[in-house]
């Protein structure tokens, strides 16, 4: 068939890897030593993936040489905890510091299979790789809950991933929603200005005073090794939605404000009622419920199972074996959406990819 004069071909790689936040750069880094010729594609215009969108006042809940990408600790800060700035500011150093080979303000639309490889479709032209890694995280797939009545609700709701500030929840009566450590630092500093109720699904799990995300990483490092049969049983309890008393927290805590509530029953017009019957005037919902796999590109691939995922083995694709997938969360390997967990499951991809691409095609 002859191609199509007015298409350009697709460049082409050996590998083309989807997403320039953290996730993307890790795995970049393990492919820059393996010789394999690679892209970075980032729909973002500049370095930070996802960070770039997180509310100003974010701060991790671990110091730094806790929070650090392979090759290159996090500077430490004149801060216990690196703030969304920093984090921002560390990913760009970084991405400078290894020559990694990003192309920016490049939207992945889909990616699609071809006999002799796959094709990544962009809003400026097509990528054609030997092997894709999909690494684009879940913010911009943001989970809000569906409740009854929910669409009747004239008041505000926002995502967390949305969430810009306290400035704009002024003087008005709020929900914040969601039991996890962006609950507890968003009802933190809302609450300054604002009359806030704390609703969790269960009670929070708070960490003593001088326990940071260390700690959770290595309870959660445990219950993983438990369940590998590689560590002690019965591991300590916990996991990494346990609640990190940053200074923030603290300050509410001993303001009285952090308390939660069980989960309201149903939306009004203009509020909530509870399960007792009751009935409250809201002004604004902030859902800090956590977030989805970003995967649509992936649709023409009929990869995706009815939960949203992609069925693995390690971060290999069963269905589409020249695809991977990094960053998502513990199916793509222990703690692979975090900063310092994402290393392993990166470094494994690159030395698999690696192994795979060097066998000739039969």
């Amino acid at each position: 068939m002859e191609r199509d004069m007015g298409v350009a071909a697709p460049a082409t790689c050996d590998v083309v890897v989807i997403g320039g936040g953290q996730a993307g750069l890790a795995t970049g880094y393990f492919l820059r030593r393996s010789g394999l010729s690679f892209v970075i594609l980032d729909a973002e215009p500049g370095p930070g993936g996802a960070w770039r969108h997180t509310w100003p006042s974010l701060r991790l809940f671990s110091p730094a040489q806790w929070s650090s990408l392979p090759g290159w600790p996090m500077p430490s800060t004149g801060d216990a905890y690196p703030s969304r700035d920093e984090v921002i500011a560390y990913l760009a150093a970084y991405e400078g510091r290894y020559a990694l080979p990003v192309h920016r303000s490049t939207s992945v639309s889909q990616v699609c299979a071809e006999r002799d490889g796959l094709v990544v479709h962009t809003g400026g032209g097509a990528w054609k790789a030997r092997a894709v890694v999909s690494a684009t995280g879940t913010w911009s797939a943001p989970d809000v809950p569906t409740y009854p009545g929910q669409a009747i609700f004239g008041g505000q709701q926002v995502h967390s991933a949305r969430y810009a500030g306290p400035e704009a929840f002024a003087g008005k009566r709020v929900l914040v929603v969601g039991g996890g450590n962006s609950g507890a630092q968003i009802l933190a500093e809302v609450s300054l200005v604002a009359h806030a109720t704390w609703v969790t699904p269960r009670e929070p799990i708070f960490l003593p005073d001088d326990v940071d995300g260390r700690v959770l990483f290595e309870r959660a490092t445990a219950r993983w090794q438990a369940q590998e049969g590689t560590g002690p049983q019965g591991p300590p309890p916990g996991g990494l939605g346990d609640i990190v008393m940053i200074p923030p927290v603290k300050a509410a805590r001993e303001r009285g404000v952090l308390r939660a509530v069980r989960p309201f029953s149903r939306f009004t017009a203009t509020g909530v009622m509870w399960p007792d019957g009751a009935e409250e005037v809201i002004d604004a919902v902030i859902w800090c419920t956590g977030f989805d796999p970003a995967l649509g590109h992936l649709t023409p691939l009929g990869v995706l199972t009815a939960d949203g995922r992609v069925a693995v083995s390690g971060t290999r694709s069963l269905v589409e074996p020249r695809l991977w997938l990094v960053g998502y969360g513990e199916w793509t390997g222990f703690a692979s959406a975090t900063l310092v967990g994402v290393m392993r499951s990166a470094r494994q991809t690159a030395r698999e990819i690696e192994s795979v691409l060097a066998v000739p095609p039969a």
